[in-house]
């Protein structure tokens, strides 16, 4: 029988795996975000898929949020199987992306990889809640697990961009399949979970959500400043290519944003601004940055356009947390993060769609149509504001 002065070291043994372990597979979710985010869109045109199909691919991950996404993640927590679904879901993405390159005509790559993308998609929900229920069983900080997805988007990113310039735009899938099946390999170090105790109840009465006006507000003005994104998210990696940048720089460009973003994370606990504020400011900088890359800028000015991604994302994602965390009540939170989640994915799909007609015909010019949308997103957050600025969070006594 251990004595007790060994059990905090068994203890804390555990927690360090569990740790290690999960900071490996985030780091293997976000690698794949940060090749597949800038360089599939390049792939697909060097294959000779034409634009209009390109923006129906693209919109493929979207849609899977507000379909397929919530039976998954569900489906996993009600048997509680979130290691396992992790693992599946990791084995699946990266055999989807394997055949997702072994195609080159539109239409078989749409289907397989809306097939890949409805087990893709789920992943990085599912991590979370499975790093969540980590951080209460060891004690764990969850920002610092956190972190390590972020810099390896950056380091995905910079170098998919190095190989861009010493391989064939056609093989960049390959980049894309290979960091999936070195996520499937983490996954398997996955550490199993405390099954949870039985007799839990789910509390019911989340629908009652979508009949209130201040709610309906904020996830729409969130998510038509975030879906103006779309364009950014489909084309900017084709059109700096077209205008003669090489990868590195595109990787580069991509890099600034994500650093930006990064920043503002890190700082928004200092930030006093009320949280609809916040949303109306990312919307009006989404405003500005499409409006200047509509028109095309040099590469300094784009850099230092690229920053404002701080602000037209990170800064529209704490403000519209933080409007969640005040305006729903606790025992329904999971659900409003869901529906905020599925409208999201319709505005970003039909966004992303729309896009590729208007980006074939106009070019850069879609970016207006962009900029209209984070001012519509803008001016509805500004005319609900008083709705929001002096509610409290919930606390998790009151109930709601």
């Amino acid at each position: 029988m251990p004595t007790e002065s060994q059990i905090p070291i068994v203890s804390q043994r555990l927690a360090s795996r569990f740790a290690r372990a999960l900071a490996l597979f985030y780091g293997t979710v976000f690698g794949l975000m940060g090749t597949h985010l800038p360089f599939f869109a390049v792939w697909l045109r060097a294959v000779g898929i034409e634009a209009s199909w390109i923006g129906v691919i693209s919109a493929v991950p979207a849609v899977t949020r507000f379909t397929t996404l919530p039976f998954v993640t569900g489906l996993a927590e009600r048997h509680h199987a979130l290691r396992g679904a992790m693992i599946l879901t990791a084995f699946a993405t990266a055999a989807g992306f394997a055949l997702v390159g072994s195609q080159h005509a539109a239409v078989p790559v749409f289907l397989i990889y809306a097939a890949t993308c409805c087990l893709w998609t789920p992943m990085l929900p599912l991590t979370d809640a499975y790093a969540l229920r980590g951080v209460v069983r060891h004690g764990l900080n969850y920002g610092r697990l956190r972190l390590w997805g972020s810099a390896a988007f950056v380091v995905g990113a910079l170098a998919c961009g190095l190989l861009v310039d010493v391989i064939a735009a056609q093989r960049l899938i390959w980049v894309i399949a290979a960091l999936a099946a070195v996520g499937a390999a983490a996954s398997l170090a996955l550490r199993p979970l405390d099954k949870p105790a039985k007799g839990s109840t789910t509390v019911q009465g989340g629908s009652a959500l979508l009949r209130q006006g201040s709610f309906l507000a904020i996830i729409v003005s969130a998510a038509l400043i975030q879906g103006s994104h779309a364009a950014y998210y489909t084309f900017a990696s084709i059109n700096w290519q077209a205008h003669g940048l090489d990868g590195l720089t595109i990787a580069g460009l991509w890099v600034l944003g994500v650093l930006a973003e990064i920043v503002v994370f890190a700082l928004s606990p200092r930030f006093a601004l009320a949280p609809s504020v916040l949303v109306v400011i990312g919307g009006l900088s989404a405003v500005l940055r499409w409006l200047i890359t509509a028109q095309e800028p040099q590469l300094a000015l784009l850099a230092v356009v690229q920053l404002a991604h701080g602000l037209t994302y990170g800064l529209t994602q704490v403000g519209t947390m933080g409007l969640l965390i005040r305006h729903v009540p606790v025992h329904v939170i999971a659900r409003g993060q869901g529906y905020f989640a599925a409208c999201s994915g319709i505005v970003s799909s039909s966004a992303s769609i729309l896009s590729g007609p208007i980006y074939a015909s106009y070019g850069q010019s879609v970016y207006y149509v962009m900029a209209a949308m984070a001012a519509s997103g803008a001016i509805l957050m500004w005319l609900a504001r008083y709705q929001f600025n002096d509610r409290h969070p919930h606390s998790a006594a009151s109930g709601g």
